[in-house]
């Protein structure tokens, strides 16, 4: 097997993928908490990891692929609450949602896609193995988590005690009072009014909070220690730092091998999120410009970098799945490549071996692109369509004609239509004028015995 680097965010480095079981390899992603529609940020997680699945299968691993559903959170109660619904129903509506929208990508599922609703036994448990161990305390019906218990806190956001913030009240508000430490935070919720669900428990009835249900899934599902634990880069302080501590106390090893985190999609330096309002949700992002073009666009940047999001970007994406396209249709089906090729091939996968690097390999398959195109006919589709199906594009289909042409705007169209006119009438000015123009909306036209086509612009 090809050796593989991954960044770990608690070390800082790139370390050596070194399964705990050999052969194997159990990835735990942190899912949406379903109260309204996911947006394109949301999309980028389960992309980033559906297709680290996809690669670590074609290096010879047996992938476990788990990514939670959190349907017990105090956003779903607010939604519910503003829009006159029972909270569960919410949950399940929205849940429903995020699974049609992600599965509009074309990737597959997870191997697991745990409720946090469905997981309060072994969440109950877990507290009860914290609160025996001394790490947790319970306060009329509450449950929190001593910070200061675990010697190890702030390591994986790499904090200092004094310049943390749990975010789960204001210094003097009254759930403050309740805590020993302003540090500790919740593991337990006791029932408040207006909350229409809840479950017993022997310290009272109530619900988890959010950081004990991760750690219950993902045991649940993988054990103590598994192999990669990955998210948002928004979840490193306070969630992931807390699902770690809770670990730690409560089984005195750590839940992961290795954290990988990605990084934002920002609208003008911004992250998109709901809660700030600058969002476009998946499923209108998806219909405006396909499945295809938005899984370019969420892996033509480094995982672990920034993502700016806009119509521009996207249209990007979209001209660079059509140049693939229009690649295909010139290539052998079915057929092996040429060896003198191979060359691209390697050093695409050697891009994703190396921190899961897709911008570098998507480099590659255009350098095999570009010399498939030079060669100009009897060259095997073999290569390319293994490098596509591991970056989820394995779908896509050979361009036929220019009505084929699904990224191409009305605009482009529009210009097209107007250029053959021009020439029809011998005004070759106001073709050549209309040809600038349509390279500038990122369009060549190709002139040949049955008409004109429009082709993606060559993107670097």
């Amino acid at each position: 097997m090809r050796e593989i680097v991954l960044h770990d965010t608690l070390t800082g480095e790139l370390l050596p993928l070194r399964p705990r079981e050999p052969g194997r390899v159990g990835v735990y992603a942190c899912g949406p908490t379903v109260y309204s529609r996911i947006h394109v940020g949301n999309a980028r997680p389960f992309v980033v990891f559906s297709l680290l699945k996809r690669f670590l299968e074609h290096e010879g691993y047996a992938v476990t692929l788990v990514v939670n559903v959190t349907d017990v959170n105090d956003k779903i109660y607010d939604a519910a609450a503003a829009q006159g619904r029972a909270s569960a129903e919410l949950a399940a509506e929205m849940t429903e949602r995020y699974v049609a929208d992600t599965d509009a990508l074309g990737l597959g599922r997870p191997d697991h896609e745990p409720l946090a609703s469905q997981t309060i036994g072994p969440i109950v448990e877990y507290i009860q193995t914290l609160i025996a161990g001394g790490h947790a305390y319970s306060v009329d019906g509450d449950v929190y988590f001593r910070v200061r218990s675990d010697p190890g806190y702030g390591s994986l956001s790499h904090r200092q005690l004094e310049n943390m913030d749990q975010g789960e009240d204001a210094a003097s508000g009254p759930l403050a009072a309740r805590k020993q430490d302003p540090l500790d935070f919740a593991l337990w919720k006791a029932h408040k009014p207006g909350e229409d669900t809840c479950w017993q428990a022997p310290w009272g009835t109530g619900r988890p909070g959010w950081h004990i249900e991760c750690s219950a899934m993902a045991e649940q599902y993988l054990g103590v220690g598994f192999d990669v634990h990955g998210g948002g880069s928004d979840l490193v302080f306070p969630h992931h730092e807390n699902e770690a501590a809770q670990t730690r106390a409560a089984r005195g090893q750590e839940l992961a091998k290795l954290w990988m985190h990605n990084g934002m999609i920002q609208f003008t330096g911004e992250k998109m999120a709901k809660s700030v309002g600058n969002i476009a949700p998946l499923h209108e992002v998806l219909e405006q410009h396909g499945a295809q073009a938005v899984v370019m666009y969420l892996i033509s940047g480094h995982y672990r970098q920034p993502l700016a999001f806009s119509s521009e970007e996207l249209q990007d994406a979209g001209r660079r799945v059509q140049r693939i396209r229009d690649a295909l249709r010139r290539l052998d089906a079915g057929s092996p490549s040429p060896p003198e090729m191979e060359v691209h091939k390697e050093a695409f996968f050697t891009a994703l071996a190396n921190d899961f690097n897709t911008p570098a390999a998507l480099a590659s398959l255009f350098e095999w692109v570009r010399e498939a195109n030079r060669r100009g006919g009897g060259v095997g589709d073999e290569d390319l369509r293994e490098m596509l199906h591991t970056i989820g594009l394995g779908d896509l289909k050979a361009l036929e004609t220019v009505g084929d042409v699904g990224g191409v705007d009305p605009q482009a169209q529009a210009l097209l239509e107007q250029r053959q006119q021009a020439r029809a009438a011998r005004d070759f000015d106001t073709a050549d004028r209309l040809r600038e123009q349509l390279r500038a909306l990122g369009w060549e036209i190709r002139d040949g015995p049955e008409g004109a086509e429009l082709i993606p612009v060559a993107v670097p």
